[in-house]
């Protein structure tokens, strides 16, 4: 079970490369986030993506996977989660069945031998990124949301890339795969887990960025509507709201629009459709105020 690691060659030749891959995908990356990219990659090092929700970190990672035909293996965080989803478990069921069916046909040691093997192994998305040999993306999204103690996990992980399971040995990467954390920064993460990692910051596209965002993945849309629908999203998100509109649901707006065959974001359109951006029944109160809908 114990694997030696091997050279791998980068996902990645250039920045200018990532940037190209990535809008062939459909990402439209920043020369910060390429060159950071970039030298995740050729470094071999994680990569940690903090900001606001909706700004495009989880997408950064499916981008990566589509832009380099890697899988992608996702760990999705959350309060609670401990090792046995995030790295490995054994089927116990199957396990006290297997140790059933041997008794008084055979010692215990040649039982405890077979029942801590692969057959009984139920790798989690660490484990399973770690014994890939193809190219992979690994996704842990929303690390902040996590216990402190998961981060102790990923120590291990992010350093050597292995896995150590007391019963059968340790496994070490023959691949490593593209490692990309992302936080919405709801606590700060431990000082030993960013030393681990390249840091990059993203936060909400400027107009230009954002225009063209929307209109890559809502192609059919009015460049006039576009911009329109940029320049009110960006007076939303200055208003002290519980939840500012992301990105998506800045392409969602202009869906729906499209979908209702509105060509202009006039006072009646965006009654309609406000609901669309803004997901609290305050925020949306305090929108038609400040935006003087009637």
């Amino acid at each position: 079970m114990i694997r030696v690691k091997a050279t791998q060659s980068p996902l990645f030749g250039s920045v200018d490369e990532v940037t190209e891959r990535l809008e062939g995908v459909g990402y439209l990356a920043s020369t910060a986030v390429a060159t950071t990219v970039y030298l995740a990659d050729r470094l071999g090092k994680p990569l940690l993506v903090e900001g606001p929700a909706g700004v495009g970190k989880t997408e950064l990672a499916k981008a990566v996977a589509a832009a380099t035909g890697s899988g992608l293996v996702r760990l999705q965080c959350y309060e609670g989660i401990d090792e046995a989803r995030a790295l490995y478990e054994w089927n116990h069921a199957k396990q006290l069945l297997r140790i059933t069916a041997g008794q008084g046909h055979e010692s215990w040691d040649a039982t405890r031998d077979d029942v801590f093997s692969e057959e009984f192994l139920l790798p989690r998305p660490l484990l399973t990124a770690i014994r890939r040999d193809d190219p992979t993306v690994l996704l842990i999204d929303e690390m902040d949301k996590a216990d402190v103690e998961v981060e102790g996990l990923l120590l291990e992980v992010l350093s050597d890339y292995q896995v150590s399971i007391p019963e059968m040995g340790t496994v070490t990467a023959t691949r490593k795969p593209f490692a990309l954390l992302t936080s919405n920064s709801t606590r700060e993460l431990s000082e030993a887990l960013k030393r681990r990692c390249l840091f990059l910051h993203l936060d909400f596209p400027d107009p230009d960025l954002e225009r063209r965002i929307v209109l890559t993945r809502v192609p059919e849309l009015p460049q006039a509507l576009a911009d329109a629908l940029v320049r009110t999203v960006r007076v939303l998100r200055a208003m002290e709201l519980r939840k500012v509109p992301s990105v998506a649901e800045t392409i969602d707006w202009g869906r729906t629009l499209l979908a209702l065959g509105l060509d202009t974001l006039d006072d009646d359109a965006v009654r309609q459709t406000l609901g669309v951006v803004l997901k609290h029944q305050s925020d949306q109160v305090k929108a038609s105020a400040e935006l003087r809908l009637n």
